[in-house]
């Protein structure tokens, strides 16, 4: 619980900072956010199983990602970006292991990249030109973890896997918008709690067997 109320309250000062334009308060604060789902999912037991293990590679890559995605600058942002698409690979191999029902992989991967190609057609023409295909690598990475997630649906804990999923896949849309279309205080503010949202409930799940 302890986890969850540092991430929390770090989430808070990050908003609030980002509200008064402070940059320098979310060196700190969101490194620290960030670091209650690493530690609510080594406290959940994570490293007991090769499921848990796999999510716990995919926070900590999602921790550096974090880090470098402070910085309003091309070069920390295309780092971040790939430590995030690694931290998706990782939580995919996951999924795959937890053995996804192939139907609705199949079935939710269709949709899915329906959708992502309507995000990404409207998306790229705002992109800079060096980061467009690292963001259309990102946004295909995304769509399969999501994807498989849903293919755990019918596991006990599988709805609650998928939304957050769900959950991830809708803050890194914020961001995007954020980044490229329109920056914003508001993309922000739904964003980030979406993000942690998501990450905390993985965290918690590896305690359960998928």
């Amino acid at each position: 619980m302890s986890w969850i109320i540092l991430t929390l309250l770090s989430l808070a000062g990050v908003l609030i900072s980002e509200r008064m334009e402070k940059k320098k308060p979310e060196w700190l604060l969101k490194p620290l956010a960030s670091l209650g789902f690493i530690g609510l999912a080594w406290s959940q037991g994570a490293l007991e199983s090769t499921f848990g293990t796999t999510v716990m590679v995919a926070l900590v890559l999602s921790w550096l990602g974090d880090v470098f995605l402070i910085p309003r600058t091309k070069g920390p942002f295309l780092i971040g970006l790939i430590a995030f698409l690694l931290g998706h690979v990782a939580f995919v191999w996951a999924f795959i292991n937890a053995g996804p029902d192939p139907a609705l992989v199949g079935i939710a991967l269709a949709v899915l990249t329906l959708c992502s190609v309507v995000v990404c057609r409207w998306l790229l023409p705002k992109t800079p030109e060096g980061l467009r295909i690292p963001v259309m690598a990102y946004v295909g990475v995304i769509t399969v973890m999501v994807a498989v997630a849903a293919g755990l649906w019918n596991m006990p804990y599988g709805p609650h896997l998928l939304a957050a999923a769900l959950f991830f896949y809708g803050s890194d849309l914020s961001v995007a918008i954020n980044r490229f279309v329109s920056p914003r205080f508001v993309h922000r503010l739904w964003g980030l709690p979406a993000y942690y949202i998501a990450q905390l409930s993985f965290a918690y799940l590896v305690a359960y067997p998928f």
